[in-house]
């Protein structure tokens, strides 16, 4: 069976964005800053808007943002 998951870089991200915090990011794509730390942890997957909205805010493809990960076991 494979295993999925979805890796991101964000919070390098944020330290190389001017060391932005996870509520000011939070608040420039409208969502909490919880859900921004549990995307970071790896412990949320978000939906594609939301995946454009963040990779948006870098100036970045939404691929060097976000890596998809399929691991077979």
């Amino acid at each position: 069976m494979a295993k999925s998951h979805i890796q991101n870089n964000i919070r390098t991200l944020r330290f190389h964005h001017q060391e932005m915090t996870q509520q000011q990011l939070a608040d420039l794509v409208g969502v909490t800053r919880q859900t921004i730390v549990a995307i970071e942890k790896g412990n949320y997957s978000p939906s594609l808007e939301l995946a454009f909205r963040i990779a948006r805010i870098f100036k970045l493809p939404l691929e060097e943002v976000f890596t998809f990960v399929d691991e077979q076991e």
